[in-house]
Parts: structure tokens; sequence; C-alpha cells
């Protein structure tokens, strides 16, 4: 008996040295992206996204907790503009500021979660004129801490956050396109 509990414990420690070794071999930082075309200019488009306060009508967070906490803080829109969140277990809570943009092209926005999970990442929209739409990209990238590194052997975070990525910009097309 004891040496059946012996086994079954280094069968154990073996497995877990196993999965964290394998976690060691993940790449240091992550990317997340997803297009899709919307029959806007980009300029209208833009103007959506610079607008922290314009996201409740097609952010795919701001439908997961209507409750949620919100404050607005910097400029009204566009580089400086602030958004803080506290929410549900859906949600999480944290801060994102726009650092730069390139009218029409380009939004670059610093996140900063503090729930669930302490982060600090990068989020990117893309403008690209298109035939007679927009092309947008929508991209988080940051560095992939350790943690994130073993939770992404068990959970897809690209799959996982491409889902809402391509939720958010249908939603952001349909408005766009009205």
């Amino acid at each position: 008996m004891k040496t059946t509990f012996l086994l079954i414990l280094a069968v154990l420690v073996v497995g877990i040295v196993g999965v964290l070794a394998y976690a060691a071999t993940k790449p240091d930082v992550f990317r997340v992206e997803r297009s899709a075309t919307i029959k806007a200019p980009p300029e209208r488009i833009f103007a959506m996204i610079t607008d922290l306060r314009g996201w409740r009508a097609w952010s795919p967070y701001e439908k997961r907790d209507p409750e949620m906490s919100r404050s607005y803080s910097g400029a009204d829109k566009g580089k400086g503009a602030a958004y803080a969140w506290d929410g549900n277990r859906n949600v999480g809570a944290g801060r994102m500021e726009i650092a730069d943009v390139v009218p029409p092209a380009k939004v670059v926005i610093n996140l900063e979660f503090l729930r669930p999970f302490k982060a600090n990442n990068t989020a990117e929209f893309l403008m690209r004129p298109t035939g007679d739409g927009t092309t947008v990209t929508w991209a988080m990238f940051g560095p992939n801490l350790f943690v994130g590194k073993v939770m992404g052997i068990f959970i897809d975070m690209d799959r996982m956050i491409g889902k809402d990525f391509e939720d958010g910009l249908a939603s952001l097309k349909a408005v766009a396109e009205k």
C-alpha cells in the first residue's frame, strides 16, 4: 500500500514537472487578433473607437455586466481618454487609456487589468480602406507571463479572446453600418 502511494505521488510529481517544463517553452509574448470588413468609412469607425463612452453600443464586454461601474477621465475622446471599470467575475476590473491615435487609421490603447488577473497589455485597432468599406483589425498583445503560459496549456486564449473580438467587431459593424 505504501509502495502504491509512493508510485502515485511520483507520477503526480513527474506530471506537474512536465507541465511546468512544457509551459516554460511557450513564447514570452502573445498576440490575439481578428478582422472584419465594415461598409463604412474609416473616419466613422475611428470616431466610434476613440469615444470610449460610445463603447457601450458595441463592446462585447459591456453586455456581460450591464451593472458594472464605469468612470471616465482624461480627454473626452482620442489620445488621453481613459475608462475604468469594476464589474462581476465576467468582466473583472481594470482601466484603459488611449495612448496613441493616427486618424483615421490607428488607435492604440494601454490596458491595465486588475481582476481577475493582474496584467498590462496593449490593444490596437487598425482601419484600412477596402473597396466600399473598411477592414478593421482588433488586436491585443503583451507579455505572456509564466502563469499565462501554464493556463495556455489548458485554455485556448486565442479562441476565447478571439471570440470576444469577433463578437465586438460584428456589433461595431452593425452600429457603423446603420
